[in-house]
């Protein structure tokens, strides 16, 4: 069912979520996991039925006839005990046979015979402790895949006037779950969402990851200034780290139709994708620390506004992405695989650069990865002319947002901050327009 809230006035649609990883390519592996699985099941008898076959052939006896063995112990690793003893009934009934066949000593038949019934007894308790693990390890990934949609909830694929794609992989295949992490909430002051990257891994990171993205969560709701919203976490951080504990982050927020702010925490810098197909970093200016150490420096995020028109794109991602080496060392190129694989669909754009640095890396990731890609598809007609001709401004603001932005004045991010952020912190508009005296568009400029 489809979900709408009130934007200032707007209802932006929010549309069921699609799969993360492509459906058909998930289809694929599942079938190849089960033929694969059901060749392993197959392969003890056939190794039965090969030795029986170059017994009859060369009538050799006790030469051919221990290799039996081999049947019920390659079962204990692809099946359970019930086909373990099948596969060793089996063997044992057919040695049985054939040494009788090619006249072997009762003594020697004995002694082949009781050393496959004990492979058989113990491959079969090799088999239970096998699925007990199994069973055991899945509970565990249950367990972690609750995790991950409780901490990095599965983004619909479209939010209000954005599409949006994810692609997630934790470097700890079996937990699913890493240190980075995402979030992407609509608010009464636009879509807000944070890609970020903590210190460590395991445990203590994803409990990291949850404080970051649970504070982000409800700051974006509450706090009209994105500036403020990073403060919000700064001082939970700073409450709840260690001294060597951090997290870089980047936050963004579309508060109007056409702009975009991004505070930049020490994190790499989001790639900016012009319709026209450009591709360029949005460096911070100047670079802040990391969330989580700000105490120790008196360096303080600026808010970076940046023109978003409709079919501009942005990119955000961690680490483990642009530093990714294949075997010659070298880093995954990301900027030059953004501008091979863009393309109007984020969720294919996504895939394609995933598949590419998995195979850039030969298979596997050694670090986690996040990426999450925001466009603007084209305004419709009515949605153009709603606006009205030549008009920067965006849908009707609530008066929550009226009131801690201004109107229509040219400082108003800085007006934002005002008692919401640290004081001091500058504004910084990039590569843009800006709202001016009567919300007219001028060129950018630099506070």
């Amino acid at each position: 069912m489809s979900q709408v809230r009130d934007h200032g006035g707007d209802p932006w649609l929010i549309r069921p979520f699609r799969n993360r990883v492509s459906g058909s390519g998930s289809a694929a592996r599942k079938r190849a996991v089960a033929q694969l699985a059901t060749g392993s099941r197959a392969l003890p008898v056939l190794i039965v039925s090969v030795v029986v076959l170059i017994d009859v052939a060369c009538g050799a006896g006790t030469v051919w006839l221990p290799l039996l063995a081999a049947g019920p112990a390659l079962a204990a690793t692809t099946g359970g005990p019930r086909g373990v003893l099948a596969v060793g009934l089996l063997a044992a009934v057919l040695g049985a046979t054939l040494g009788t066949r090619d006249g072997v000593p009762g003594h020697e038949l004995t002694a082949v015979l009781s050393a496959l019934a004990a492979v058989t007894l113990a491959s079969g308790l090799a088999s239970a402790l096998r699925g007990r693990r199994e069973r055991v390890l899945a509970a565990v990934r249950s367990v972690a895949e609750a995790a991950q949609h409780a901490l990095l909830k599965p983004i619909p694929a479209t939010v209000g006037p954005f599409q949006v794609a994810v692609r997630y992989s934790a470097a700890a295949a079996e937990a699913r779950i890493g240190g980075d992490l995402y979030a992407l909430v609509p608010t009464p002051y636009g879509v807000r969402l944070i890609v970020g990257d903590v210190r460590g891994k395991g445990l203590p990171a994803v409990g990291t990851a949850a404080l970051v993205v649970g504070v982000f969560r409800e700051a974006a709701y509450d706090e009209p200034d994105l500036l403020a919203v990073v403060g919000r976490i700064e001082r939970s951080l700073a409450r709840n780290l260690g001294v060597d504990d951090f997290v870089t982050a980047v936050v963004a927020g579309y508060p109007r139709a056409g702009h975009l702010e991004v505070v930049n925490c020490g994190h790499a810098p989001p790639l900016l994708v012009r319709e026209s197909g450009t591709v360029v970093a949005v460096e911070p200016a100047p670079p802040a620390p990391p969330l989580g150490l700000r105490a120790l420096t008196d360096e303080t995020p600026s808010l970076q506004a940046l023109a978003f028109a409709d079919g501009d794109q942005l990119l955000l991602y961690t680490d483990g992405v642009t530093e990714a080496r294949n075997h010659g060392r070298e880093f995954y190129p990301l900027a030059e695989g953004l501008a091979r694989h863009v393309s109007d669909e984020p969720a294919g754009t996504l895939t394609a650069i995933h598949d590419e640095l998995l195979a850039h890396v030969g298979g596997r990731l050694h670090d986690d990865a996040a990426l999450l890609l925001l466009r603007k598809p084209a305004a419709s007609a009515s949605e153009t002319a709603g606006r009205g001709s030549g008009s920067c401004r965006g849908p009707s603001r609530s008066p929550a947002f009226a009131a801690g932005a201004g109107a229509g004045d040219g400082s108003q991010a800085a007006e934002n901050t005002e008692g919401t952020a640290d004081p001091g912190t500058p504004v910084v508009a990039l590569s843009g327009e800006v709202s001016g005296p009567g919300d007219s568009c001028v060129p950018w400029s630099t506070a």
